[in-house]
């Protein structure tokens, strides 16, 4: 059995380790609420084709990537693909630090990419939004952990404290109550 003065260590250590990338997750989850969530530097590119563009991801992302690699620019962190608008059709592919897009334009045999690189803020959105490498999305499954973990412990110490016991029962009544209706009319 974890002793109560174990269990504050742990939870003091686990908080005071993940504060920082707490207070990242709660900002921009708080300002992108209310629709703020950064902004990009566009380049605008026109890529000459050999043949007519198909919504296909493989050929998309092919020309993609070698059209990058021609302009020395990096690629995106996350995943490509086909986002389709009624007939109309682009690759997108979107990383933290820049999203590009690839889409055919009304000449033929021309396709017109944008590489759009994030400011600092938007590059925290994006992590938020899990578009970064996989080393922070383990960081970031890792932080949700200990998040559960850190409530937990709290509701332990919480309910293991004789003059807390009944406030920590109704508050997390209430706590259930609120979720309930205010998600039911979300």
């Amino acid at each position: 059995m974890i002793t109560r003065i174990q269990l504050m260590k742990v939870h003091a250590l686990l908080a005071a380790f993940t504060l920082p990338v707490a207070v990242m997750f709660m900002v921009t989850g708080a300002l992108y609420t209310w629709g703020i969530k950064g902004s990009y530097t566009s380049e605008v590119y026109e890529v000459p084709l050999t043949e007519t563009l198909i919504p296909e991801l493989v050929t998309l992302t092919s020309l993609a990537v070698r059209e990058l690699d021609v302009r020395d620019i990096s690629l995106p962190e996350g995943k490509a693909k086909v986002k389709t608008i009624g007939s109309a059709f682009m690759l997108e592919w979107t990383g933290s630090t820049k999203d590009i897009s690839l889409e055919p334009t009304d000449r033929d045999l021309v396709a017109k990419l944008t590489v759009k690189e994030t400011s600092w803020y938007r590059n925290l959105v994006q992590l938020h939004k899990a578009k970064g490498g996989v080393v922070f999305k383990v960081y970031a499954a890792f932080f949700a952990f200990v998040l559960g973990m850190l409530l937990i412990s709290g509701f332990m110490m919480a309910w293991q404290t004789p003059k807390l016991k009944r406030i920590t029962l109704g508050a997390f009544a209430a706590g259930i109550i609120s979720f309930l209706v205010i998600g039911g009319f979300s």
